[in-house]
């Protein structure tokens, strides 16, 4: 599976002809993060109603699209969870809603937290998901679970790797910078990337991957 990040929570998975885009960015955000224009996928998927994670305008073409809402969907490339969760502490009162995206592709297990406020997965939550291979992970704390948060799911879940996002890339002074989230794993266990696209085919695990960060 080839992973492209795309800054915050915006990704590109891709196995052969078949690929997924989950939570692209909207246009003229008030953030210094690339803009996204005419991405092809077959998947479009939307954790929740945010201008930094909805700006489905990305997507080429009518791909089939999940968005923001719970439930478990047929889609063309299969089954996708979307598991009911929190955008912050206080059930949702704040922020609203999240939708966990899990699903497969090309025999990787993919977790997307979205923007995962709860201090942790309730148990029925941590069911409907099960193991995974692939977390993508929020690790900025402010709207979202901090590291030590995000480090705690990956175990809990059983991730092989865990790709963090969210967070301070610059300019985005309310997140914080993933340094303290890669401090809490041994040196050996993080491979930080020159680009923003990785192959998971070859790689050891358990293992956290740190793309750069996309230019603007």
């Amino acid at each position: 599976m080839r992973v492209r990040w795309y800054g915050q929570s915006a990704y590109l998975l891709t196995v052969g002809d078949r690929s997924v885009l989950i939570d692209p960015l909207q246009p003229n955000l008030p953030f210094p993060l690339p803009v996204m224009r005419d991405i092809r996928c077959d998947l479009l998927l939307v954790t929740h109603e945010h201008g930094d994670h909805n700006g489905v305008e990305a997507a080429a073409g009518a791909p089939f699209t999940v968005r923001s809402a719970a439930g478990t969907y047929d889609t063309p490339l299969g089954k996708v969870v979307a598991v009911s969760s929190e955008h912050d502490d206080v059930a949702g009162t704040r922020r609203g809603p999240n939708a966990i995206m899990v699903f497969e592709l090309g025999g990787v297990k993919v977790c997307h937290l979205g923007d995962l406020g709860q201090r942790a997965l309730r148990p029925e939550q941590a069911a409907a998901i099960g193991k995974v291979d692939l977390l993508l992970a929020p690790v900025g704390g402010g709207p979202t679970i901090d590291g030590a948060q995000a480090k705690r799911l990956g175990e809990d879940l059983g991730a092989r790797w865990v790709v963090p996002c969210h967070y301070d890339t610059g300019g985005l002074s309310f997140l914080q910078p993933v340094d303290g989230f890669l401090a809490l794993y041994p040196a050996a266990q993080v491979r930080r990337l020159e680009g923003s696209e990785f192959e998971t085919d070859g790689l050891p695990s358990p293992l956290v991957v740190v793309p750069a960060a996309p230019r603007s």
